[in-house]
């Protein structure tokens, strides 16, 4: 990765910053219950991670109800996103580290950006539980902000134009093929987060780096030799 020196740093958030996706299964879960989809069994976890992560509510929902119109999308989702907050306003927590590299950023001086597919509410309400709210001097929420989601890089062009950062001096932390191909098309070089049942996946749409958390010594190896790069410049 070489970008040295580092200007900035763009974080997705569900599954990226947080451990985010329990609470969306729980909350599509009942609601995808109660209207007998799938003949009322329950969606698993896998259906989640295969058909939801990463996208956002209208991809989403023209995946589960191809035929329904916009408002009862946006109704479904209204649901959806309370349930959301609801759950995980009782127990949504930081990956592992995460505190510890924003400190890093944050004492380099580093611009800094959330990019999500999420909407802005849930967007902010899950950087505040985070305890991140001031960390961030962006947010870019595609679902209000952009015309086109990720996987299309808009979101994240977007935000180095608010930045005002290079593409060739930006680190991307991602954690959804999606995500990964959207950063990847806008120009940067991504970390992804992932289990060892996603890495292959990650990989395939284009990051430079997996890591299991912000704990995982591969991480803190690459910062350093950024850190060395720019001091030799």
């Amino acid at each position: 990765m070489a970008m040295a020196p580092l200007e900035a740093v763009l974080f997705d958030i569900d599954g990226t910053m947080c451990v985010s996706d329990p609470f969306h299964h729980r909350a599509f879960s009942e609601l995808l219950q109660g209207l007998g989809y799938n003949n009322g069994v329950p969606i698993t976890p896998e259906f989640g991670m295969a058909h939801m992560a990463g996208r956002s509510n209208d991809q989403i929902g023209r995946f589960l109800f191809p035929g329904w119109g916009q408002d009862q999308l946006d109704a479904f989702f209204a649901d959806k996103e309370a349930l959301f907050a609801r759950y995980a306003g009782e127990g949504l927590r930081e990956v592992a580290g995460l505190s510890d590299l924003c400190r890093w950023a944050a004492d380099r001086g580093l611009r800094r950006a959330a990019v999500t597919n999420a909407p802005r509410a849930n967007a902010e309400l899950m950087i505040s539980i985070l305890g991140l709210s001031d960390f961030f001097q962006v947010i870019v929420a595609a679902a209000d902000d952009c015309d086109r989601p990720k996987p299309s890089p808009d979101p994240y062009l977007r935000a180095l134009t608010l930045l005002g950062a290079s593409p060739r001096h930006t680190l991307v932390f991602e954690d959804s093929g999606v995500g990964v191909q959207a950063a990847v098309a806008a120009g940067m070089p991504v970390i992804a987060v992932a289990q060892e049942a996603g890495e292959a996946k990650v990989l395939a749409a284009g990051a430079s780096l997996v890591i299991r958390d912000y704990q995982d010594g591969k991480l803190w190896a690459a910062l350093d030799k950024l850190d060395a790069a720019a001091q030799a410049k």
